[in-house]
């Protein structure tokens, strides 16, 4: 697939996110090859199963930008060992109401930043049985668990790191690869 669009939900609201800079940081990695649709999520109302009959704007808003995707990028910080809350009620809003999800089918990866020494690795591992449960398909390797550190993200928004830098192109490489296999047909 030629420049497949990846809708991007970043599990972080907060200004001077490392996460929402570790998704920009990647979209140049992948510039020329993909196209990243950043998904609003901090306007999401927490979802209520009565909105299975009348579904919110914002809501709708959500699933029309999954649906038009190709896959789906997954941005996560980790919350005291978990997922934070906005992006599981995006996920819940997305997905409802039951046989209506619209990342059924959607191919997806699933990376983070923390400046703990871990990185975001529980947060993804619970994620990802969120994601098995959807029935997306999630590429499996390479595991991204990125040490935020300063200065790990330069002025201009790139990963200064080499060997980072490199490991990253690795993982949106497959990635890519990960999409066109599981969109062909």
């Amino acid at each position: 697939m030629a420049n497949p669009t990846i809708a991007v939900l970043v599990g972080s609201l907060r200004k001077g996110s490392h996460n929402q800079a570790l998704a920009h940081a990647l979209e140049k990695l992948v510039a020329g090859k993909a196209t990243f649709e950043y998904v609003q999520i901090g306007d999401l109302p927490l979802y209520n199963q009565d909105f299975d009959k009348d579904y919110p704007a914002e809501g709708l808003r959500l699933k029309d930008q999954i649906r038009k995707a190709d896959a789906v990028l997954f941005v996560t910080p980790e919350y005291n060992r978990s997922i934070p809350g906005v992006l599981k009620n995006a996920i819940d809003l997305g997905s409802r109401p039951y046989g209506h999800s619209a990342f059924a089918g959607k191919p997806a990866a699933v990376i983070g930043a923390s400046i703990g020494a871990i990185g975001t690795a529980l947060a993804q591992q619970h994620l990802r049985n969120v994601l098995a449960y959807l029935d997306m398909p999630v590429l499996g390797q390479p595991e991204a668990f990125i040490h935020f550190k300063e200065g790990l993200i330069d002025e201009h928004g790139a990963i200064s790191n080499e060997g980072t830098r490199d490991f990253l192109r690795s993982f949106t490489d497959k990635f890519l690869a990960f999409i066109a296999t599981h969109t062909a047909g």
